[in-house]
């Protein structure tokens, strides 16, 4: 199988999966969870931590973009599947974390080192192992489907409530684009949290939590508890001029394609440009950039920001 070369720095696929099955029935109704689950990645993000560790960079790769599915083969029957167009969230239900990561290596070109999967108990439980996490907001959320309610203001939001915030993409027009920008924001306050709460400085709580973000699966995702631990405290560090954040840049819509529906074509230039520049452990953000997200994002405006741009003020 050919792979992007390794590069300097290190590479994580944070995929968001919609596996509920875990959550209880009450927890289901209570946080308006339920639902059948398609089994495949709501969220999809390629975080590079700089060689030296002093820079982290988080690109968003909208789940209904189109990507060439590579070629996999059913590890149950063995029955083989060509390469084929499907949205990039596709990928994790066809063929599960594996063919996700080499799904997003193709079309991006960056090699994945290690991957994290979170499904909504892992998320659930590990917002509620830091005590919650604060967001804010200058305007009104409410979102039809998550039900997700926020007023203006600051929040601290359990794990139940955090996942409404994190999913919510039914707030207003920018749909999915909006809800990336929320989950950048929500990453930053974690790393905040993190950084302030001590968490990291316990030994035992420390590993409890990396244990309950890795989960009791069996598939090794190139993580010990302890080595999770010794990122998340390095980049718990960093300040926020150091951390940018953006999404893939994104050309428009792409004709309807039978069987897979509608989906966001790429600027293949500028995302082209955008990994190369994570290949070579650069920054995308210009040193002295200003720049803040629109609001709501529009297409073709993927700016890349740093962490303070988008931090409660």
């Amino acid at each position: 199988m050919n792979r992007p070369a390794d590069g300097p720095g290190t590479n994580i696929l944070l995929m968001g999966t919609d596996g509920r099955d875990t959550i209880t029935s009450q927890e289901k109704k209570k946080f308006h969870a339920g639902g059948v689950a398609c089994n495949c990645t709501d969220s999809l993000m390629l975080i590079h931590v700089s060689q030296r560790r002093d820079r982290v960079s988080v690109v968003s790769l909208p789940r209904d973009s189109l990507a060439q599915i590579p070629a996999d083969r059913d590890p149950g029957t063995g029955e083989e599947y060509p390469a084929h167009p499907a949205k990039i969230n596709a990928a994790f239900q066809q063929g599960g974390p594996a063919l996700a990561v080499r799904t997003v290596e193709a079309v991006t070109g960056v090699r994945v080192d290690h991957y994290l999967q979170i499904d909504f108990r892992r998320f659930i439980d590990s917002v509620n192992a830091v005590e919650g996490v604060d967001v804010c907001t200058s305007r009104r959320l409410s979102d039809s489907a998550t039900k997700l309610d926020l007023r203006p203001g600051r929040h601290r939001l359990g794990g139940g409530q955090a996942l409404q915030y994190v999913r919510s993409r039914h707030v207003d027009a920018s749909a999915d684009l909006g809800r990336i920008q929320r989950q950048h924001r929500f990453l930053i306050s974690v790393m905040h949290r993190l950084a302030t709460r001590g968490i990291l400085a316990d030994p035992a709580r420390a590993i409890g939590l990396a244990q309950t973000v890795l989960g009791a699966t069996k598939v090794d995702q190139g993580f010990t508890p302890e080595e999770l631990v010794s990122l998340a405290t390095d980049l718990s560090r960093l300040s926020p001029a150091q951390s940018e954040f953006t999404s893939v840049p994104i050309a428009g819509f792409n004709p309807v394609i039978e069987g897979v529906g509608s989906t966001l074509e790429w600027d293949k230039a500028a995302a082209k440009k955008m990994f190369a520049t994570l290949n070579k452990d650069g920054s995308l953000t210009p040193r002295n950039s200003t720049v803040k997200p629109s609001d709501p994002p529009r297409i073709g405006v993927e700016t890349a920001v740093r962490g303070n741009t988008l931090a409660c003020s």
